[in-house]
């Protein structure tokens, strides 16, 4: 408490004009770094071309530095103050971090029964969120359109591959640091989620040989957040031949080649081998989400047969696979805990083998449609691809308890964790509040019955992060009219709650146009209309608009590049002030 209260005022010292005189226990703190992870690693990397060495990256005490550090440190002390004041708070968010008192060790944690214990048997409650879009970019998160790998080949041929390799590592460095872990330590945090993309670890044409960059990044997330006591859950967001046909596997062919292919099972066996070899010894670590959101039958990509209510899970595939990796894992490390998520994107857990591992937890997803509206709530909600629905917490708490994951878990007395679930605030601005009430009473149910719980998403370019980019940052203003763009062109499949456009509207006229050629009364309209959507506005214009993307930073000079990506650092985001209260408010609970 102490330690905490000293921090808070240092930092209150140096914002308030203190300057020079700040106690030096709180220097390590004020001092946020933003070291670019890209020089830290070029020796490695053998990176030298043109003498570079990334200086202007590093955060200074430079005039046009210090106001947006002093605004983000004002943030964190007052996101910590709420963890200080007040039903011992603080040090209930340290139980439910699972911390030591006194220092920063942290210990292994394991399953026990429908809990997760630390290494004294006091039970830890997992409350945090995801960075997706850190090392797993995503279109509406990031603000790019299309896939991640294919938009690197664009930003290659268009900026040279040395420059694209520059942009994209400077946009990593900024996106998830120690400044944020600090910001979400201080906020209550006891968990972050690391959604991972293979490619950072593997290259499809060298399979099996492992990219040292890639694990030297995660593993300086890992020492930021191990000594700010913030435990962290390994998740593959995109494993080898794509785990399912949507656009956050980076899967740009809407294809699933993992399912039927024996050849990618076997690297992303070896990949998670490598994961456990190298972290077997690291408590930080709370445990392996080993495939997020897998889907194994529609290989071929969404058609109306295959999914919503049509949808057939093969949880012979899924069980097959799951068993050979755990066993795998379990040659090298015994200790963290392995979360298995159901089939059909984490929510269908009919038909998954009883737990077979003394240290097995499962991982749902929940969405509900309060959480993206439009509409009221309590109240009736719009869903865009559906009829009005009346919502309120007596309906909420219904869904979660008949929701597949709720209920496997309860029948096998092991821990859930709702890996993904969230509210969006680029809607009607005046339904905020009504977003943010039906997350409150999510979070609320989740903690009646003991829930883990991650949030998605932590930070974005203004959808539903606890940061946000600030809409006057170098990089919004750049891409300002390509965001209209896709607006208008429905790329991001995930937003469907947004208005209907004119190419919305006439992707809809041929999918109704296309139905009634083929005559086959066994197709869903809806369905239909949704799958024809994804695929010509998601993928196929999504692709399209990759190359004006990368023209907007073509000519730029590494500073340039530099000043535009710094645009994500946590210091110049805008926070969600609503949001980050919510989550505060039970972040901070005791386990």
């Amino acid at each position: 408490m102490l330690v905490g209260l000293l921090d808070l005022y240092c930092i209150a010292h140096i914002n308030l004009g203190g300057g020079a005189e700040a106690p030096t226990r709180s220097q390590g703190l004020l001092q946020i770094r933003q070291e670019p992870f890209s020089r830290s690693i070029a020796a490695t990397a053998m990176v030298n071309e043109s003498n570079r060495t990334f200086e202007r990256g590093i955060m200074t005490t430079k005039a046009t530095d210090l106001q947006p550090r002093r605004e983000f440190l004002k943030l964190a002390a007052l996101a910590g103050a709420a963890a200080l004041t007040g039903n011992n708070a603080a040090a209930g968010a340290q139980q439910s971090a699972g911390r030591n008192d006194g220092d920063n060790k942290m210990e292994f944690l394991h399953v026990s029964g429908r809990h997760i214990v630390d290494a004294k048997g006091n039970k830890v409650r997992l409350r945090g969120t995801c960075p997706g879009g850190w090392m797993n970019m995503e279109d509406f998160i990031n603000g790019h359109p299309g896939a991640e790998h294919t938009l690197r080949a664009q930003m290659a041929e268009a900026l040279g591959p040395a420059k694209a390799q520059f942009f994209f590592d400077r946009m990593l460095d900024y996106f998830f640091n120690e400044d944020d872990v600090i910001f979400l330590r201080k906020a209550g945090a006891s968990v972050v989620r690391l959604p991972l993309n293979y490619r950072h670890f593997e290259d499809d044409v060298a399979p099996f040989k492992y990219k040292e960059a890639g694990f030297a990044r995660l593993d300086q997330v890992l020492r930021h957040c191990e000594n700010h006591g913030l435990y962290a859950i390994l998740d593959l967001h995109s494993a080898q031949g794509w785990q399912n046909v949507h656009w956050h596997s980076d899967n740009a062919s809407r294809i699933s080649l993992f399912w039927d292919v024996p050849y990618y099972q076997d690297r992303y066996v070896a990949l998670w081998q490598e994961f456990a070899r190298r972290y077997a010894n690291r408590a930080v670590v709370a445990g392996f989400d080993v495939l997020n959101e897998p889907c194994s039958n529609n290989h071929l990509g969404d058609y109306p047969w295959n999914v919503g209510p049509n949808y057939k899970p093969r949880l012979d595939r899924m069980n097959a696979v799951y068993r050979r990796l755990v066993g795998a894992i379990r040659k090298i490390d015994t200790r963290h805990i392995i979360f298995l998520e159901g089939d059909d994107y984490a929510k269908d857990f009919t038909g998954l083998d009883a737990p077979y591992d003394d240290n097995i937890a499962y991982s749902s997803h929940n969405y509900t449609v309060p959480g993206f509206g439009p509409g009221q709530y309590p109240g009736m909600v719009h869903p865009r691809s559906g009829a009005p629905e009346a919502w309120d917490l007596e309906r909420q708490e219904r869904s979660f308890l008949n929701a597949d994951g709720t209920k496997f878990t309860q029948q096998h007395n092991v821990p859930l964790w709702v890996g993904e679930f969230g509210s969006v605030f680029n809607g009607p601005a005046d339904e905020n509040g009504d977003r943010l009430r039906a997350l409150d009473d999510q979070i609320g149910i989740f903690e009646r019955n003991e829930i883990h719980w991650t949030t998605w998403n932590y930070k974005d370019v203004g959808v539903m992060g606890m940061l946000t980019l600030d809409p006057a940052s170098p990089y919004m203003e750049r891409i300002k009219e390509l965001l209209r763009k896709k607006a208008a062109l429905g790329t991001d499949d995930w937003m469907k709650w947004l208005p209907p456009t004119p190419i919305k509207d006439a992707t809809a006229q041929l999918a109704g146009q296309i139905l009634q050629v083929v005559g086959d009364p066994q197709l869903d309209a809806r369905l239909n209309a949704r799958c024809l959507s994804q695929t010509l506005l998601c993928f196929y214009t999504g692709t399209l608009m990759q190359p004006l993307y990368a023209s907007l930073f073509k000519g730029l000079s590494e500073d340039a590049l530099d000043h535009v990506l710094s645009s994500f650092s946590a210091k110049r985001c805008v926070p969600n002030q609503g949001l980050v209260d919510v989550l505060s408010k039970y972040m901070t609970k005791p386990a």
